[in-house]
């Protein structure tokens, strides 16, 4: 579990030594035990007023990709440092606007057994054609109930974080 103030460590050392020129909003910085994501806000583009939502969206999207490029060295650069010094690959990310898109980032591999009747909603949605495989349907899963229960599991991680914050402090510190 990654405590409060690791996470608040990880973000300080990203807001003090990314170029100030990449950050229109302080940068989102989110920790695991397996990666660090840092998703990166810049200048919106400039059309016109009656510009379609299809133009203003190809336009922010060609931002992005000219972003990605121009910066692709520092980034490189920022990601091992961090990496040597969090021991956690980095992912970047980047919004503009209301369009987001993600670079790069991590794909773990989680093992679980399962008992029939889970097998069997995996194995329903492979039949049905949502999911390719057994992995594919259970990654589908995760996803929904990340959306669905989204407020739920903010308040179970931070009530999370302050455990771990609390364990911190205690005897064995």
């Amino acid at each position: 579990m990654i405590t409060t103030e690791q996470q608040e460590r990880v973000r300080g050392w990203f807001t003090g030594r990314l170029p100030e020129e990449w950050k229109v909003e302080p940068p989102e910085v989110t920790v695991d035990r397996d990666e660090i994501t840092v998703i990166l806000t810049i200048d919106d583009v400039d059309v016109a007023d009656d510009a379609s939502e299809a133009e203003r969206d190809e336009a922010r999207a060609g931002r992005v990709r000219a972003f990605r490029e121009d910066t692709r060295e520092r980034r490189i650069e920022v990601a091992r440092e961090a990496e040597r010094r969090y021991e956690r690959k980095v992912s970047w990310g980047v919004k503009v606007g209301d369009y987001g898109e993600m670079f790069t980032h991590l794909a773990a591999p989680v093992m679980t057994r399962l008992r029939q009747p889970q097998r069997q909603v995996l194995d329903t949605l492979v039949d049905a054609g949502v999911a390719r495989s057994r992995s594919e349907a259970l990654a589908w899963c995760v996803r929904l109930v990340g959306q669905h229960e989204e407020d739920w599991l903010a308040e179970l991680r931070e009530a999370m974080s302050h455990v771990a914050d609390v364990r911190t402090k205690g005897p064995a510190a």
